[in-house]
Formats: C-alpha cells, sequence, structure tokens
C-alpha cells in the first residue's frame, strides 16, 4: 500500500521496524520539501525571465490595450445611470430603475465567476477576446430594445460579457510585468477606469440632450439616448480586435505546460523593448532550457469523443470546463487560502455595496435636486421631477448641467488615480486600501448636510476621489494573494460577490430613495467603515513574487 509519493504506508498486518517507517517518513518529508523548494524556484526564475526582457515599448502598448478594455467596462456600467434620467418612453417607476442599474452586476456576477474561471483553464487571451465581444454586441443591441422587460435582458446579457472582462484583464495584465512594477502599474490601468467615466459622462453630455436626434426605426423612436447608448458599444467591440492582437500570458503557458510558447512570448517582448537585432538574455535561454524536458505535470487532456455531433461535443467541453471552475473554486477555501478568501470577500462586499449604491444614482439625484427636490438635509428628494408645464423629452433637453455635472464628478478620480500610483509602493496596499475605505466611510455622513446642487457635487467628488485608491489597491491585494492557476478563478469569485453587494446598495437606493436617503447612506458608511478595518488581517503583497 502506497501513497502519493510512491512511499509506502505501514499496514497493520505488516511489521516493519521502527527504523524502516522513520526513513520512509524522511523520504517522504524530503520529497514535500523538494517540490516546494521547485515551485518557488520556478517562480523565481520567471520573474528573472520577466525583468530580462526589460520595460518598455511591450508594457506601454499592453497598457493601452488593457486600459482600453477596462473603461470600455467602466462605459457599459455606467450606460444605464445615465439612461435612468431621460429614458422618457420607457416610463419607468423608481423600483425599475433600481433593478435596471443593478441588472448590469447580476450579468457580472455571474460572467465574472464562469468566464473568470475558465481563463484559468483555457487562457485568458482567448476568454477576453469572447467577453468584450459579447459585451460590445449586446450593448448594441439595447440602444433597440422597445420596452423596459428587453432593455432589462439586453443589458444582463451585456453585462455577462462585463464580468467577464474585469477579473481576466488585470490577471492577464500583471503576468507580463515584474513585481518591482507592478503596483504602480496596477494603478496606471486602473486609472483607466476613470476614462470611462469620462467618456460616458462626455458622451451623454454631448448626446442626450439634443432630442431631436434620431428618427423612427418602424414602430421604434430611436431617440438621443438610444444613440447614446449605442455609441458607448463601441469601446468593447474595438477592445476584442485589440485583445486579439496581443500575445497569451507567459505565465498562464508556463503553468500549462507550453514552455515553448511562453519562451516566444519572452523573446518577441525582449524584441520589441530592446530592439530585434538584441541578442537574446540568459535567462530567457534558462527558462527555455529549464523546461525542455519536462513533461506536462497537473494537467489532464481533455478527452471528447471525435465521433460525437458537434453540438455535444461543444456541450460536453463545456460541462468539462464548468466541472473544473467548480473544482478550482473549492481550493480557495483549502488551508492557509481560506482566512485570505473569506476577508477579501468581506471587503469587496463592503466596498462594491458603498460604491455603487451611491456612485450610480448620482445623475439622478442631480437631477432631482435641480427640479427642486434635495439629497437628504433639506428634505426628502422629490419624486417628480419634471416640471408641470413641460413634457419629458423637454425636461431632458433642458438638463444639460446634469451631464456636465456627472462629468466634472467623474474628473474628481483623477487625483486620487495620482496619488495611489506614487504611494501605492511606498505605502503598502494594506494601509492605502483601509484608509480609502474608512475616509470614504466618513464622507458619506456628510451627504445628510447637501441642499443645494454645487454641494451635492462637491461631496460627489469627494466620495468618488477618495474611492478610487482603495479600488486600485484591491485590485493588487486581490491578484498578489493567490497563485497562477487560481488568480482568475479567486477575482471572479471576488467580484461576483462585489455585484452581489452593488445589486443590494442600487435595489435599496431603489426602493428608499423616494422615502428618504438616511437609512442607505448610514449603511453605507458603516459597511465602508467596518471593510477598512477588515483590511488589516490580509497579509503583506507588497514586492512579492507571483507563484
Amino acid at each position: 500500500m502506497s501513497d502519493n509519493f510512491g512511499t509506502k504506508i505501514l499496514d497493520p498486518m505488516d511489521y516493519t521496524s521502527g527504523k524502516e517507517i522513520l526513513d520512509e517518513e524522511d523520504e517522504k518529508s524530503q520529497l514535500i520539501s523538494d517540490e516546494a523548494s521547485t515551485n518557488i524556484d520556478s517562480a523565481d526564475l520567471y520573474e528573472r525571465t520577466v525583468l530580462s526582457c526589460g520595460f518598455g515599448k511591450f508594457q506601454v502598448i499592453l497598457l493601452f490595450v488593457c486600459g482600453w478594455a477596462l473603461a470600455s467596462d467602466s462605459v457599459e456600467i455606467q450606460v444605464v445611470s445615465f439612461v435612468i434620467p431621460s429614458a422618457c418612453d420607457l416610463s419607468l417607476t423608481s423600483s425599475e430603475k433600481g433593478w435596471l442599474n443593478a441588472i448590469i452586476f447580476v450579468g457580472m456576477m455571474f460572467g465574472g465567476y464562469l468566464f473568470g474561471g475558465a481563463a484559468d483553464i483555457k487562457g485568458r487571451r482567448f476568454i477576453l477576446i469572447w467577453s468584450m465581444t459579447i459585451n460590445g454586441v449586446f450593448g448594441f443591441a439595447s440602444s433597440f430594445a422597445p420596452t423596459f422587460p428587453w432593455f432589462l435582458i439586453l443589458r444582463f446579457l451585456s453585462g455577462l460579457g462585463v464580468g467577464a472582462a474585469m477579473p481576466i484583464l488585470f490577471s492577464y495584465f500583471v503576468e507580463f510585468l515584474p513585481k518591482e512594477r507592478r503596483g504602480p502599474m496596477i494603478g496606471f490601468v486602473a486609472s483607466f477606469w476613470m476614462l470611462g467615466n469620462i467618456i460616458t459622462s462626455g458622451i451623454a453630455w454631448l448626446v442626450i440632450p439634443h432630442i431631436e436626434l434620431g428618427g423612427k426605426i418602424h414602430n421604434l423612436h430611436y431617440g438621443s439616448w438610444r444613440i447614446f447608448v449605442a455609441i458607448c458599444s463601441i469601446p468593447a467591440l474595438t477592445s476584442a480586435m485589440f485583445i486579439f492582437l496581443m500575445p497569451e500570458s507567459p505565465k498562464y503557458l508556463q503553468k500549462v505546460g507550453k514552455y515553448e510558447s511562453a519562451t516566444e512570448v519572452f523573446a518577441s517582448m525582449f524584441k520589441m523593448n530592446n530592439g530585434s537585432d538584441t541578442q537574446l538574455p540568459r535567462e530567457i535561454k534558462e527558462f527555455r532550457e529549464s523546461y525542455e524536458y519536462r513533461s506536462r505535470e497537473g494537467e489532464e487532456s481533455e478527452v471528447i469523443d471525435a465521433d460525437m455531433c458537434t453540438f455535444c461535443r461543444v456541450l460536453t467541453s463545456i460541462c468539462n470546463t464548468m466541472s473544473k471552475v467548480f473544482q478550482t473554486t473549492l481550493r480557495l477555501f483549502e488551508g492557509q487560502l481560506r482566512w485570505t478568501t473569506l476577508v477579501l470577500l468581506f471587503v469587496w462586499f463592503t466596498l462594491s455595496f458603498g460604491y455603487y449604491g451611491l456612485w450610480m444614482w448620482f445623475p439622478e439625484i442631480f437631477q432631482r435636486i435641480q427640479h427642486g427636490g434635495s439629497s437628504c438635509g433639506g428634505g426628502d428628494i422629490v419624486v417628480n421631477v419634471t416640471h408641470s408645464n413641460m413634457t419629458c423629452e423637454e425636461t431632458v433637453a433642458s438638463d444639460t448641467a446634469v451631464y456636465f455635472e456627472s462629468f466634472i464628478v467623474a474628473l474628481s478620480n483623477l487625483p486620487g488615480n495620482a496619488f495611489t500610483i506614487l504611494v501605492i509602493n511606498k505605502m503598502g496596499r494594506r494601509l492605502l486600501l483601509a484608509l480609502s475605505m474608512a475616509l470614504a466611510g466618513i464622507s458619506v455622513f456628510f451627504f445628510w448636510l447637501v441642499e443645494t446642487r454645487t454641494e451635492m457635487i462637491v461631496m460627489s467628488c469627494v466620495f468618488s476621489g477618495l474611492s478610487i485608491s482603495g479600488w486600485n489597491s484591491l485590485d493588487a491585494v486581490a491578484l498578489e494573494n493567490y497563485p497562477t492557476h487560481l488568480r482568475s478563478t479567486a477575482f471572479g469569485v471576488q467580484a461576483g460577490v462585489g455585484r452581489i453587494a452593488a445589486i443590494l446598495g442600487n435595489v435599496v437606493f431603489g426602493q428608499l430613495v423616494d422615502v428618504h436617503c438616511s437609512i442607505p447612506l448610514l449603511l453605507v458608511a458603516a459597511l465602508l467603515f467596518a471593510g477598512g478595518l477588515t483590511v488589516f488581517k490580509l497579509p503583506k503583497t507588497d514586492q512579492e513574487s507571483l507563484n
């Protein structure tokens, strides 16, 4: 009888001497030690190889490709918040507005988990291309939705693509970077989220108030807000094309045993950064030689009967992948990773509930204040936001200031992004994340004092500026705490819990915004502060090699 290490296990009927048993246990312990040492050496060799490729043109191109994809996700999330105060023909109630804000997060929850896990099995680049395509195609299709239920369904499908892309993008991005550059570069790529906010609010400002745009398509009035939705699908579709031109992550290729392909990626990176005529560094040659004679370990090939029909083969492949995703997910809650995963899930929940619960309602609140209401301090927000002597379309046309104000709030993320890039390595991921969440939670209390549009803009800018540093830090922490074969799955699971929190935040605001915002604001403040304190339970990951 033997175990996985090939060593003999004592049988109750076997009278093996005590010395032999101890020798066998020592041999087993040595094998475990050797395996751990091999993993450490592998991570170190990978880091040295990435470092030898240099830092230059390739990383700059990668930054803009991944950043543009992240910006396109930001655009798709923000679209609905600008549609809500302008889609008069859908005749939305406050409750329906809450669900419309929330539905994309429902799609993101499923997309982030299913596709995020699939990226650890099928590859980062492959899943990214499909996710951005799904995002763009259904986002564009939603501009033709004739009724609220159709719009809800199509935004859900668009959300699948958004949720799929976000966890994979960060995993894909960091696996091309040396550890000394990861913190600031994650801050740089995360700042493209702000660019997406600016693009969305800028397009809304330029397009939606012009109600004379568009015309009749069959029985559908294709007005300015529908044109706005269609334009906002362009970033996702172009992102899919850009990612198609990029290579697969060498870290993923190493993990699945495609060492020659990983070496070719390293060689391409080096030549792009240093010139095609420059001789390859010793580290890339060592990487190739280190794995040249290794057999592929720990990876089972997917066996599918060739005689199956095409649909059956596709279905079988999907089922096999989902089974592996589920098995990978269970590993997040085993051993030392269990506590880290639970803490990160709580932090994602609190930050997502607070941030999206407020952010997605800013344009609607701005409009309500402009037409005679207040946020909290001066009384309940008015329910009817249109003037009695104006049609809904005329009200939208007069609300140019609402979209300009949202544009200003989007710009407020710039200082937070710049601050993150400058201090994330010096201050550390944990401390920056904790301070950001705690200060954002404190700032929420001041929303009770808001009575004018100007005050609302100022407080919205403060809240957004403080929150963005937390998001940038959380992205780094969430990525660096997991090994390669679990990284995208872990990020997808955490993001999925974040989407649940975002759904709850938007539904809570949708149900209570016509009553009084004291209760949801108190919840936001308390959760953000609690999440900030919990961050200190996480291990430090600054300057650590990717496993």
